[in-house]
């Protein structure tokens, strides 16, 4: 029964030490445009997709935890199904993904926290 205790407790040690490495993304979605942060691994990068195959590129703007009052835009104009990724920097703290259609309007996913 002590044995069984020790492996018990050795077990609940063990899953109390050892962190979490996967980090479930937060996506959005506007028109063809799809932007998920944390990308690449970190949470002080974003990821925009452009899905579309209208000619006009998709971006994804974003505020970072060090200057929120300070909006970023990641473009992606290399065309359908092609992903271009951001810097590293610090947390994302909000962004949108929009499918830009010149001589229109943006369609956007409006603003989302990860």
């Amino acid at each position: 029964m002590t044995k069984l205790k020790f492996v018990a407790g050795a077990l609940l040690a063990a899953t109390l030490v050892v962190p979490t490495t996967t980090a479930v993304a937060t996506s959005a979605k506007g028109g063809g445009a799809t932007a998920w942060t944390p990308a690449a691994g970190s949470s002080g990068r974003i990821a925009v997709k452009d899905g579309s195959r209208d000619g006009d590129p998709a971006k994804a703007e974003y505020r970072r935890k060090a200057s929120p009052g300070t909006k970023r835009t990641l473009w992606n104009k290399n065309g359908p199904n092609t992903t271009a990724y951001s810097g590293s920097g610090s947390r994302i703290i909000s962004f949108q993904a929009c499918d830009v259609n010149y001589g229109d309007g943006d369609d956007c996913s409006g603003w989302k926290a990860p």
